[in-house]
């Protein structure tokens, strides 16, 4: 019998105390004083007009870099503690006390990035030469040129201040509104209240009464919810709008591709390719509802396991699972994993009062991770399992690097998440011997594509179209309802037999104030890791030191560079999304084969 692995995190040995910590408040009081510290110094210097004088600015991003790791180490608590216990309203109030304070932190950044846009040419490529610039020298040019893009620095401050209680408030308000949902749901016997996290877990149920069931009961109860939800969507939304506005920003776009450190251009030969190959997902879908007897697949269908086989593993089992694989590429990465286990980084525990979904978060101060998530056994959980160490991994490798590098984009951070999610599918569908079992191994891979291909684009079209309309007006829960069944029936080509219209309230992305459209770097990273992991494939071990050189340059240069510099293509031109697609598409035709005389 495997040793049991304990199931919740150990947040004592970052923060003893929970959101009662006095080593917390001690620290926040130390990051408050640090970033009034950074203000007033900030406020101090001159714009530069001389070498001499520019230099002045090397202490301040010493200082600079030190703030960014505080904050980030109290984010990533505060996020620990309310994901954990929705109920915990001290952890609420702490992480206000954080906005806040970053708020102001914010603020002085946007003069010291007006300090750096005053610079000339000369004097700041004379600059980056210095000592102190070596390695963080491209985030400091981009924070420059992005500088030049925005308003005068009182009024971006104005906004970061005001942005707490206003843009910040809307998505805390939908995170209390996620805490308070019960769905109710029968097992033997007995009703269970079932918080968001749990019913989710459910909706792949394989018996499609209970599925079905289940979902009525999730739409309604977030349609009873709707209310809330559509106030914060549309005033996030209105935010951002009025934002872009008064900086002459055309496209509601360009935040999300700035953040990801990707062209537009990248963007739409993407989306473009995606499109291109749709028809043998949607031949794969039909395939997949005659297995299943039906003429159609419903929305609640898309998840469903195939067969007989429903394999639980134990969370020890899936724990193994992963090291095994890991170890097959990366003995570091499988190294990491199992201290991640061992010492109590990771949160699965299946109770009530978490928060849904999953997410890992990185304490920089602390060099450790946490993972959260709630298990329940699938094969789908053990891959999400797979895809926060990714994550974890990912940040793990870059630790000693520079604050300000270690700042990458969200794609990228997919990238390493998915790769890890990869190395497992792949493997557990190669190992299979018994045919019902390979088959429902390799469908389970396959949805995840067209997850990627399907439900991120519905995501990524509604939210285009959404903010559309948004600019007009407020946008009615009947239109957002319509919205989201539009894109919906237009990324999935018309595949299913109805639709999801109260997506847009259930998905927690569309509320994420700090990321807008965090939507298509889940496909991107998706794509990306299917061209490293043939890399992969094809090296073995030897791939190891070769990957981690990736990931450590993945905060300091664009997407664009990274991918010419390792793998020595060109994401502006579709050859390269081609062949990442391409994997998926082999899977699906070998799904077509093995089921050919359904």
């Amino acid at each position: 019998m495997q040793t049991p692995i304990k199931q919740t995190w150990d947040l004592e040995v970052i923060f003893p105390g929970g959101s009662q910590s006095p080593q917390f408040s001690e620290f926040l009081s130390l990051m408050e004083q640090e970033t009034i510290k950074f203000i007033e110094q900030v406020k101090q210097v001159k714009s530069p007009a001389t070498l001499e004088e520019a230099s002045r600015l090397l202490p301040l991003i010493t200082i600079l870099q030190a703030n960014m790791l505080r904050f980030r180490e109290a984010d990533s608590f505060t996020s620990c503690l309310m994901a954990g216990n929705v109920a915990d309203k001290k952890a609420v109030q702490l992480n206000g006390r954080v906005k806040s304070s970053y708020a102001d932190f914010l603020s002085a950044l946007t003069l010291f990035d007006e300090l750096l846009r005053g610079i000339s040419d000369e004097i700041w490529q004379s600059l980056l030469n210095s000592d102190l610039l070596q390695g963080i020298g491209f985030v400091l040019d981009e924070r420059r040129s992005l500088a030049q893009q925005k308003l005068p620095p009182e009024q971006e401050s104005l906004i970061n201040d005001l942005a707490v209680d206003g843009y910040h408030g809307w998505g805390d308000l939908y995170n209390t509104t996620v805490g308070r949902i019960r769905i109710p749901y029968e097992e033997n016997g007995k009703v269970l209240q079932l918080s968001a996290g749990q019913a989710f877990n459910k909706l792949s149920n394989p018996d499609r009464t209970i599925r079905q069931s289940l979902f009525q009961q999730w739409e309604s109860t977030w349609a009873d919810q709707a209310d809330f939800c559509a106030d914060a969507l549309n005033h996030i939304a209105g935010f951002r709008l009025q934002l872009y506005k008064r900086r002459g920003w055309d496209s509601v776009h360009q935040e999300p591709l700035a953040i990801n450190r990707m062209s537009a251009e990248t963007l739409g030969v993407m989306w473009e390719v995606i499109e291109q190959n749709k028809a043998i997902f949607v031949t794969y879908l039909q395939r997949k509802a005659k297995l299943l007897g039906l003429e159609k697949l419903a929305w609640s269908d898309v998840e469903a396991p195939l067969g007989q086989v429903n394999k639980v593993y134990s969370y020890e089992e899936g724990a193994q699972l992963i090291s095994e694989q890991f170890r097959r590429f990366s003995p570091l990465m499988a190294d990491f994993a199992e201290e991640a286990f061992d010492a109590g980084w990771i949160e699965v525990e299946d109770r009530s009062g978490k928060r849904p979904g999953g997410f890992c978060t990185s304490f920089p101060i602390s060099e450790q991770t946490r993972i959260f998530m709630t298990y329940a056994g699938t094969a789908s959980n053990v891959s999400t399992l797979a895809h926060e160490l990714g994550h974890a991994y990912h940040q793990h490798v870059m630790n000693d690097l520079p604050g300000l590098t270690q700042d990458y984009a969200m794609n990228v951070a997919e990238t390493a998440s998915t790769f890890a999610e990869m190395i497992v599918s792949d493997a557990a569908v190669k190992q299979a011997t018994d045919p019902v079992e390979k088959l429902a191994l390799l469908e389970d891979k396959i949805q995840r594509a067209v997850a990627f291909f399907m439900n991120i684009h519905a995501r990524f079209i509604f939210e285009t179209n959404f903010y559309a309309e948004r600019k007009k007006g407020l946008v009615s829960i009947e239109r957002l309802n319509e919205l989201m069944s539009e894109a919906q029936n237009q990324a999935y080509n018309n595949a299913l037999s109805d639709d999801h219209p109260h997506f847009w309230a259930a998905k927690l992305h569309f509320y994420l104030t700090d990321v807008p459209f965090y939507n298509f770097p889940y496909t991107f990273g998706f794509l990306f890791s299917a061209g490293i992991y043939a890399v992969a494939l094809r090296e073995g071990a030897a791939f190891e030191e070769r990957y981690i050189a990736l990931l450590r340059d993945t905060g300091r240069m664009t997407t664009e560079q990274l991918a010419m510099k390792h793998l020595n293509v060109d994401l502006t031109k579709p050859e390269f999304w081609q062949s990442a697609v391409q994997v998926s598409v082999d899977d699906v035709k070998q799904f077509l084969e093995l089921t050919e005389e359904a």
